[in-house]
């Protein structure tokens, strides 16, 4: 964060202080008590199994200057209706200080899938441009969009932001605390449905981001998408599109190798470019382009952008993150999230790297309201139709991947039981995927089937 007086933070989140108000924050915010540092804003905000006002000794223990909170805590403070709506307040006075004084701009990025691999792969390539902060993992809500801004400071030339939304309106108001001068929609699918309503509203939703843009910004859409490229007429800003049709044209075929990695052509224009991208999966070549076509956006050339692409390895854990155990057994841990669109994508790139037996374990994909059984069968049934020998469907809520998967299908009850299952059944020559929406917490079989018993 700039350097700003706790009378300053006080005059911003409309709050009233207590304690020195001369005492200077130039250190991040921070929600956690354990990344506090010197000169950091703890906020401490009451949650459903914690309260941050209990962490408020530990913060200032660990270099804390100060504290943004509901109520009377120990140390210098400032008093606030909401800890969370003055964050937002906070980030976004912040933010509009440094475009007064720098030339730094906004990425933001949303999508139903792929926000974090984009995000990443957007960071690496703005990072040799200038310097460039970036979100951890999947800040992208309420919390993580301010912190992430308030990490910026003057010498920050790019601040690339995700996104996400689990209904109309939470993405504008992400857009209030940090305009963006370029946003980039990825997909519509059918992640959360069952909190959206309906795919036209997960539409809606996205879109926001777009009509969030000036006239000088530019929108980076999916020209594969229909739901998508219609967001082209909710702005009047600059439109580039990516995908098999578009401004970043995806060609032909999409080559991987030993490690999944994959190869590809760009068309940029008139001129074809070789392509690849360090990372597992044949949906990274899309991934690539829609990073390709914001870094082009913010004045970076093709052949430039391409080439940082290839050395964008993976940064965020447990997206397609591959592991090999000491005895050659393959793992890929994607068990960040997962949604019917991501499982398919994961499930085609594990039929095409498994030089011998594919083996599905998948967890239940949560938030998909009504349509929640059929989209778990046909998962199923797309593993069988894949070659994929074994698919063990973890917890009554996978049940229908394991009947989808017909004979190949097993069903377990719990994250024990698949452990159990796999260290009896497993071969070292196997490739293995590990993938379940977050709450299921799947990665705790990923992490057991790398030791070897």
């Amino acid at each position: 964060m700039i350097a700003t007086t706790l009378a300053e933070i006080a005059r911003i989140t409309h709050g009233s202080v207590h304690g020195d108000e001369t005492v200077v924050i130039d250190g991040p915010a921070v929600v956690d008590s354990r990344k506090a540092k010197s000169g950091s804003l703890f906020v401490a905000i009451a949650g459903e199994h914690l309260d941050g006002r209990d962490f408020v000794a530990a913060a200032l223990e660990a270099g804390a200057v100060a504290t943004l909170a509901a109520s009377a805590v120990p140390g210098p403070h400032v008093l606030v209706d909401d800890p969370v709506a003055a964050l937002g307040l906070l980030a976004a006075d912040r933010l509009q200080v440094l475009r007064e004084r720098s030339d730094l701009d906004v990425v933001a990025i949303t999508g139903s899938q792929g926000k974090t691999s984009v995000k990443d792969l957007v960071a690496h390539i703005l990072s040799s441009d200038g310097q460039t902060v970036a979100p951890e993992g999947s800040f992208n809500n309420e919390l993580g969009v301010p912190l992430t801004v308030l990490r910026a400071s003057e010498s920050t030339r790019h601040l690339v932001l995700e996104m996400g939304a689990r209904g109309v309106g939470h993405i504008a108001y992400l857009c209030q605390i940090a305009p963006p001068d370029v946003a980039v929609v990825l997909n519509v699918g059918s992640a959360h449905a069952g909190e959206f309503g309906s795919i036209e509203q997960t539409a809606a939703a996205k879109g926001e981001i777009v009509e969030a843009l000036a006239a000088s910004g530019t929108a980076i859409l999916n020209a594969d998408d229909p739901r998508v490229a219609e967001m082209s007429k909710r702005t009047s800003a600059t439109t580039a599109t990516f995908g098999r049709a578009g401004s970043v044209k995806v060609l032909g075929q999409i080559d991987l190798d030993a490690a999944g990695q994959p190869t590809f052509e760009l068309q940029i224009g008139p001129e074809i470019f070789a392509a690849a991208v360090p990372q597992v999966g044949t949906h990274h070549a899309f991934n690539g382009a829609a990073a390709v076509a914001t870094a082009i956006a913010l004045g970076i050339s093709p052949a430039r952008a391409i080439e940082e692409l290839a050395t964008a390895g993976a940064v965020s854990p447990m997206r397609m993150q591959r592991h090999e155990r000491a005895d050659g057994l393959v793992i890929l841990n994607d068990a960040y999230n997962a949604n019917p669109e991501s499982m398919a994508a994961a499930l085609r790139t594990l039929a095409a790297i498994a030089p011998g037996r594919g083996v599905a374990v998948l967890g239940q994909m949560l938030e998909l309201g009504e349509d929640s059984d059929r989209a778990h069968r046909q998962i199923g049934e797309l593993a069988a139709d894949l070659g994929l020998q074994l698919v063990v469907a973890v917890g009554p809520g996978a049940v229908q991947i394991a009947q989808g998967a017909g004979q190949f299908g097993v069903s377990v009850a719990d994250i024990t039981a698949a452990i159990e299952l796999l260290r009896a059944r497993l071969r070292a020559t196997d490739v293995v995927l590990v993938k379940a929406s977050r709450g299921v917490r799947l990665e705790r079989v990923a992490t057991a089937l790398l030791t070897v018993e």
